[in-house]
């Protein structure tokens, strides 16, 4: 008996498919040696001997890194490095993207956290989405499709001019997408403190119909007030379609939200991860990014994480010694002077508010090349406070 082959024939495999040749696609490079990707027009510099490898950003200057008009496409690899990569410097660089001729950014962060290195903190790891293979560099590999055309800019907005910015812009042109397809994008906020029992939003209310890819978050918690103790008890909450006072979504605990459990150490999964946990200068930064499992949002959505910390025995006793006063995270917000109240009045174990330093970066896609959310926040406000420990 033979056999009958069925099915799609094997030269229409998706563009996935490594062994896929889509028609009509042409590939492109935005680089110092070929600013504007243009077909035989890279590597001219210096008799084509690496005559032009990166380029010079000086104060208050906007550098176009990519960009296309009247053409549809896919940005699907962004790298970049520099020699100054302090977490001042990382803060006060800003990445912005426009999809289809839009006035508005779709993405506008400082360029370090859009890259996922939160708190300007370069660390080795590697993720789904982005990367820092050494500790040195900056890849995303998230693919950004756009319709009429893209354009992406980095801005300076330091004191000093950036001597040495290196870049890579890969693309293609000509990808034809279907009716449904989304637009990326990428939101800051830094909150410096956060307000007791007021969750941070990773994500503000917004409008739209879309996908929550995730984010990456910084946190500084306040040592000054709170010592070392264990800041991460808040659970992420994700407000769906209407969504009012209670969410649809729930994690159990921030370490939880990305996948650990019992506080947060050093990791990095494809989806999920902690490349900053620093418990003597208490600074974290981790990711989760939703690629197996989808938050898809039909109207709107907004994603808060509650800022809880914990008390157990030796923290009581040390809360004791430094005269902390805390507002229990329960119902009834009662307000705990760990050095005047009755020790037996004291639980040994117990969740309390607090007020830290939270930044993030958001990423999700969206129905229009613009949202609501609001404008990247001042360079001096993302900055403030930023070294000091």
């Amino acid at each position: 008996m033979t056999a009958t082959r069925t099915g799609p024939a094997i030269g229409a495999a998706g563009e996935n498919a490594l062994y896929a040749m889509l028609d009509g696609v042409e590939t492109r490079w935005a680089c110092p040696e070929n600013r504007t990707a243009a077909k035989g027009s890279a590597a001219r510099a210096g008799g084509g001997r690496k005559g032009s490898p990166f380029l010079p950003i000086a104060p208050g200057e906007t550098v176009v890194l990519a960009e296309e008009q009247g053409v549809s496409g896919i940005v699907r690899r962004i790298w970049m490095t520099m020699k100054d990569r302090s977490p001042r410097t990382l803060r006060s660089l800003r990445i912005d993207m426009y999809w289809d001729g839009s006035d508005k950014a779709a993405v506008s962060a400082p360029l370090g956290d859009f890259f996922g290195t939160g708190l300007g903190l370069v660390v080795p790891f590697q993720s789904a989405l982005f990367s820092s293979p050494e500790g040195r560099s900056f890849n995303c590999a998230v693919p950004m499709p756009f319709r009429t055309g893209m354009k992406i800019t980095v801005t300076n907005e330091g004191d000093e001019t950036m001597q040495m910015f290196f870049y890579d812009v890969d693309y293609t042109v000509g990808d034809r997408h279907a009716a449904d397809v989304l637009y990326f994008h990428a939101h800051f906020r830094r909150e410096h403190p956060t307000k007791q029992r007021q969750d941070y939003e990773i994500v503000p209310l917004l409008k739209g119909r879309g996908r929550f890819l995730g984010a990456n978050i910084g946190v500084r918690p306040d040592i000054s007030r709170y010592g070392l103790s264990w800041w991460g008890e808040g659970e992420c909450k994700i407000y769906l379609d209407g969504d009012d006072d209670y969410p649809s979504l729930c994690s159990t605990g921030t370490e939880d939200y990305i996948g650990t459990g019992w506080e947060q150490g050093t990791f990095s999964n494809l989806y999920q991860g902690c490349h900053v946990a620093d418990k003597t200068s208490m600074a974290f930064c981790f990711y989760r990014y939703h690629v197996p499992d989808p938050v898809y949002f039909h109207r709107d959505i907004k994603v808060t994480m509650q800022q809880i910390g914990y008390w157990d025995p030796q923290t009581r006793d040390k809360f004791k010694e430094s005269g902390v006063r805390a507002m229990t995270a329960r119902e009834g917000d009662r307000i705990i002077d760990f050095a005047a109240d009755a020790p037996e009045s004291i639980p040994d174990y117990g969740n309390f508010e607090r007020e830290d330093d939270w930044s993030s970066c958001a990423y999700f896609y969206l129905d229009c090349p613009a949202s609501s959310l609001p404008e990247l926040a001042d360079v001096k406000s993302r900055i403030a406070g930023l070294d000091a420990r």
